[in-house]
This record gives structure tokens, C-alpha cells and sequence, in this order.
């Protein structure tokens, strides 16, 4: 049964005879993998390979094929359908993410990040998670917690770690101000009607809540001790979003602003309703044994507020066993906020999602200059330390995700422009083989393109359902023999064996032409776009690994690569350990003196390389 109060949850007898899974050594040593759960898998699926790697015959929903993309579209009826569906739920659940584990560590995930699991309000279609209205309780269109804690134990079992996505700043559209007025912020408190009940009316008192009347639970906000007006901060909705404190006090739209407290970081006062939030958190840890938070919109949060639940969480989890209990943040407002973010409140890391998924995704298409990538990790006048150590394990890199705020009105994935498809296994890999620690957002190994322009186009399903990927329906699309991933599970699997490819310092290198070899300059853009080898360095201990990939989509590429004049002599060799063009692989070549020392390589059109 829910437990209806905070007060009644026992921590110590949760905690106190069960052995928790330890956290990793280096967090930088894993693959994220991000998912909305009502968008990954229902468990209806057939023909997929299960988590012992044996095929699934008795599913409903076939593999889908080049020939049931678009079948969801094919008049105007069907289409408006399944536009409309990709605004509700479709369907997906734990129980059918459990049955995934299997295809996720096949990849090389080793971490999974999943959107918020928490119980939803009832009157509205928030799938992905972020409108809560309870704390305790699994959202049922998901599952159960018993369905979680599979999930994780499964998860644990594959050598993979959890991270559950959390949400502090706000909770769902729990409440309903006066109907009467607008309700932007203007630094001042609004009336308010009641709390909601299941039909989203204010019918349930707005007010401390009687223990011998409390509401239905599919009403108001739960546990009980958050049904409190003094919860709340009751400022209406955010209009200027880099206006402090109007984006700190502000509602999320409709999502109702949790009242933290006051004050500066060090003099924070904490409020009943974080000490509350705190608490909530700690009880998944301990009941579902999750390795890690990712915790949204930090940016609107205070920074004494961040801080407090930081401490609460860490010290819980190491008292539990997990030493390095991962908490990442997801700051938005730049990378010098970001960077001052991680330092006062002690968050572990912060996602990428300023500048680095734009560099990333056009450095690969050819429209962007490398070292606008590449020197976004070399900025030690920003984090006032040796900036490789800070960027290994400080940032979550990705190039897609469910938000994609850089690209405004005009969402779509990586593999919406044409021919782009042909590049994904490069973004993929500059992603896992550059600083950061990488995250994949899910269908990105299999191409999905999303395109539309809003978020529910970047939000496919992967099972069928009536909003499938590739605008279909009822086919999934969990395709162990698409090229693009079992190339990315070979790379993946290099990454695991070579400790430089996680851990070193990273350069990226001058090229000279084939037929040049002395006039060596990084590679840059002509006009408005750049046909060439990108290569780059990863040093660690004394070892060097070259990777290089081709922006030409359509040609091979013949460039001499600088490489580290100290770690090499004239005439050592390098082989190449990887390629998508297979015969290249064991490929030698040899070190020369040429601008201290290079090596001549050749990358395949719209391919990768690695040489050791």
C-alpha cells in the first residue's frame, strides 16, 4: 500500500539488512543511455533478441522495416491521428524497459537514465513525467514499484547503473489559482482556489490537511505533508526566464513552484517542504536501490536549496554504501552558470545542453569548425583549473535529447536532414571518444529523425504503438542488426578496453594534405562547410590513441595527422584497431618527421578510424 506520510516511512529499517549496489569508481567510465519510459517499450514486442539473447517469438508487434516508415500517414485522417497520439500516453512501461536490459548492455550502455517514474496528475497527459502528484508512488500507466525495482535489480544484474530523473523545483498542476485574473509573475503571492481534484477542480481546500478528512489520493498532492500552502511559493508562471528572482519563484507553465527557502547559500533557511522533498528522494534510493538522480531545471532552483538536498542525498547515500551516488544537474543560462552551479552546491555534474550538441551535431555535418568543438574543452579560464580533468567527469555530453531548446520552433533529430544517417555512427562516436561522459538518447542507434518541429516529434516511440518512429504504427523498432548499432556497440567496446578513451587528455590535431605533409593547419570550414578528415588525440599515462572521422559523406579522405612528438620515434607504426570500412582494420602505418611527427591516413566517406 502508498504510504499517505513522510513521517511513517522508517528509513533505517529500509536501509538496515540489505546490501545496496556500490557505485562505480569513475563515473566518466560509463555510457549514459536516456529514455522516456512511455516511449521506449510496451513488452508486446516480437522478434527482438531477450535479455539471455535468444529471439522473442510470441510478442504482437512485429520489427519494423523500410517499408512501414511513413504507414501511419498514409491521408490526412490517419496522419492528424497520429500526430494527436504523440501528446498523450502510448503506452510504454517498466515492465517492458525490463525486457530491454538485455539489448541496452548488447549496445555498451552502462548507465540508464529514465524520465521521472513519479505519479502523475490525473486530468492531464503528462507522459513525460514532470507534472507529479505524488512523491511516493509510481505512475500507473508505467507499472508499480515492484516494477521499478525490477527494473534496477535487472539493470544491476547487467552491469549497468540507474539514474532516475527528479524533479525539486516544482511539482505538477496540483492547485488552481483564482479563475478570475491573469497570473503572471509580478514578485507578489495570487489567491488561490483549492487544490485539484482528479478532474483538475479546485474542489479540495487549499489549506493544511485534516487527518481524519483527507481527500482522495487521486486528488491535491501527496504525501500529505506537502498538502500545505506554505509549500508553495503561489507567484503564477514565469514571462521572463533570465529575470532573477522571477525564474527562480516562478511556476514551470502550469507545474506549481515549491517553496525552498531563503537566504544566501551559506545562510540558507531550509523549508519544511524541502526537508519533505529530501526525504521522498531518500526513500527510492533506499527502495529501489538507484544509483543516481538527475535533477531538472536546477537552474530555478536556489542555490542554498541545491546545495541542502545535495548534502541530504550524498550523506544518505554513502551511509547506505554508495560512495559516489551521482547527482547531475541540469543547468540551463550558459557554462559559466553552470560551472559556478556545480562549485557552490557540490553536484556531481552538469549536463551538456548549452553549446556542445550544436558543435557536436554540425562539426559532423561539416558546418561547424572543429575547434569550436573542441576548445569548448579547453576553457581553463573558465573553470580556474586544469580544464581536462575538469570536463572528464564534470559534463554530460549528448547531441539529441527530449528538449532541444537550442533548435526553438524547429525540433528534429540528428538524422531529420538528408543523408545525415550516414553520419550518425560519426556523432555517435565523436560523442563517445571526446571528453564528457557520454549519453546516447534512445533511438539514436537507430537513426530515429523526428521530425516535425515540436517535442512530441523527438519523442517517439520505439515499440509501435500509434505514434511509432519514422511516423508508423504498430511496428517496433528494436533492431540489433541495424549497422549503425552494432558498429556503435564495436566502438563502445574499444572505449570499455582502453582506459585512454575515458580517462585522457584530449587534442585535436593539425592535417596537412596527402600530398603536402608540411604546411599542417587544424581543419576548418571553406566557404560554409568542411569535406575533411578530423582527427584527434587521446593521451593517458604515456599511450596515444589517434581517431579521426571524414565529414565528406561521399568520398575518402587522405590527410598526414600530427601526433605526439615525444611518444613516438620515426618509423614506429600505428594500426588501425577500427574502421567502417572493415578491410582497413589492422592497417599499419608509419610515423614520419613531419611536423614533429605525423602519420598519412585515410578515412573512409563518412566514416571513423581508430589507431593505436
Amino acid at each position: 500500500m502508498t504510504e499517505q506520510r513522510l513521517e511513517n516511512i522508517n528509513l533505517n529499517s529500509l536501509t538496515s539488512a540489505k546490501n545496496f549496489f556500490p557505485s562505480p569508481t569513475a563515473w566518466e567510465d560509463q555510457v549514459f543511455y536516456f529514455l522516456l519510459v512511455d516511449r521506449f517499450s510496451n513488452g508486446n514486442e516480437k522478434g527482438y533478441k531477450d535479455n539471455t539473447g535468444n529471439i522473442v517469438g510470441n510478442g504482437t508487434t512485429p520489427l519494423g522495416s523500410l517499408a512501414d516508415r511513413g504507414n501511419a500517414i498514409t491521408n490526412e485522417t490517419a496522419a492528424s491521428h497520429w500526430r494527436e497520439a504523440g501528446t498523450k500516453y502510448v503506452g510504454g512501461t517498466l515492465k517492458g524497459l525490463a525486457s530491454k536490459i538485455g539489448y541496452l548492455q548488447r549496445l555498451g550502455v552502462t548507465a540508464l537514465w529514465i524520465s521521472p517514474i513519479f505519479k502523475q496528475v490525473r486530468f492531464q497527459e503528462t507522459y513525460h513525467g514532470y507534472g507529479i502528484q505524488n512523491f511516493l508512488e509510481v505512475e500507473p500507466h508505467f507499472g508499480t514499484r515492484e516494477d521499478l525495482q525490477e527494473v534496477v535489480q535487472l539493470a544491476h544484474a547487467h552491469g549497468i547503473y540507474v539514474i532516475l530523473d527528479i524533479i525539486l523545483n516544482h511539482a505538477g498542476n496540483v492547485f488552481s489559482y483564482a479563475v478570475d485574473r491573469d497570473r503572471p509573475w509580478t514578485g507578489g503571492t495570487y489567491p488561490i482556489d483549492g487544490f485539484n481534484d482528479n478532474q483538475g477542480n479546485p474542489t479540495i481546500p487549499f489549506a493544511k490537511a485534516d487527518p481524519q478528512h483527507l481527500p482522495d489520493t487521486d486528488g491535491a498532492i501527496w504525501p500529505v505533508e506537502f498538502q500545505d500552502p506554505d509549500a508553495f511559493t503561489r507567484k503564477g508562471y514565469i514571462k521572463n526566464w533570465d529575470y532573477d528572482p522571477e525564474f527562480r519563484e516562478g511556476d514551470f507553465g502550469d507545474l506549481k513552484d515549491v517553496h525552498h527557502g531563503y537566504g544566501s547559500a551559506d545562510e540558507y533557511q531550509v523549508s519544511k517542504a524541502l526537508q519533505n522533498l529530501c526525504k521522498a528522494y531518500q526513500y527510492w534510493i533506499a527502495n529501489a536501490d538507484i544509483d543516481g538522480f538527475r535533477i531538472d531545471t536546477v537552474k530555478h532552483m536556489d542555490i542554498g536549496a541545491t546545495r541542502y538536498f545535495v548534502s541530504m542525498i550524498r550523506e544518505f547515500a554513502q551511509g547506505i554504501g554508495k560512495e559516489n551516488f551521482f547527482l547531475l544537474g541540469e543547468i540551463t543560462g550558459g557554462r559559466q552558470r553552470a560551472y559556478e552551479t556545480l562549485e557552490l552546491t557540490g553536484l556531481s555534474a552538469a549536463l551538456g545542453i548549452d553549446d556542445i550538441p550544436d558543435k557536436l551535431e554540425y562539426l559532423v555535418k561539416g558546418y561547424r569548425n572543429p575547434n569550436d568543438y573542441f576548445s569548448l574543452f579547453r576553457n581553463s579560464d573558465l573553470v580556474n583549473k586544469g580544464s581536462h580533468i575538469w570536463f572528464r567527469n564534470k559534463v554530460v555530453t549528448s547531441f539529441d535529447d527530449h528538449d532541444q531548446v537550442r533548435k526553438g520552433n524547429h525540433k528534429a533529430r540528428f538524422c531529420a536532414d538528408a543523408n545525415a544517417s550516414k553520419v550518425v555512427l560519426n556523432v555517435l562516436a565523436l560523442n563517445a571518444m571526446t571528453l564528457g561522459i557520454p549519453c546516447i538518447y534512445y533511438g539514436s542507434e537507430q537513426c530515429f529523425d523526428g521530425e516535425g518541429g515540436s517535442d512530441r516529434y523527438i519523442r517517439e516511440s520505439m515499440f509501435g504503438g500509434e505514434f511509432g518512429a519514422f511516423r508508423s504504427r504498430g511496428v517496433h523498432f528494436f533492431n540489433e542488426d541495424n549497422p549503425v548499432y552494432q558498429e556503435l556497440a564495436k566502438v563502445l567496446d574499444i572505449r570499455r578496453k582502453n582506459m585512454v578513451l575515458r580517462r585522457g587528455r584530449q587534442y585535436l590535431r593539425p592535417i596537412s594534405a596527402a600530398n603536402d605533409g608540411v604546411r599542417f593547419s587544424f581543419p576548418q570550414m571553406v566557404g560554409n562547410q568542411m569535406r575533411s578528415v578530423v582527427p584527434w588525440s587521446r593521451i593517458f599515462n604515456g599511450k596515444e590513441m589517434l581517431l579521426a572521422i571524414n565529414t565528406d559523406y561521399d568520398q575518402p579522405r587522405t590527410a598526414w595527422v600530427t601526433i605526439d612528438n615525444e611518444l613516438h620515434q620515426t618509423g614506429d607504426g600505428l594500426k588501425c584497431i577500427y574502421s567502417t570500412n572493415a578491410s582497413q582494420m589492422g592497417e599499419l602505418v608509419t610515423v614520419e618527421a613531419r611536423n614533429g611527427k605525423a602519420i598519412l591516413v585515410t578515412v573512409p566517406a563518412a566514416g571513423f578510424v581508430i589507431f593505436e
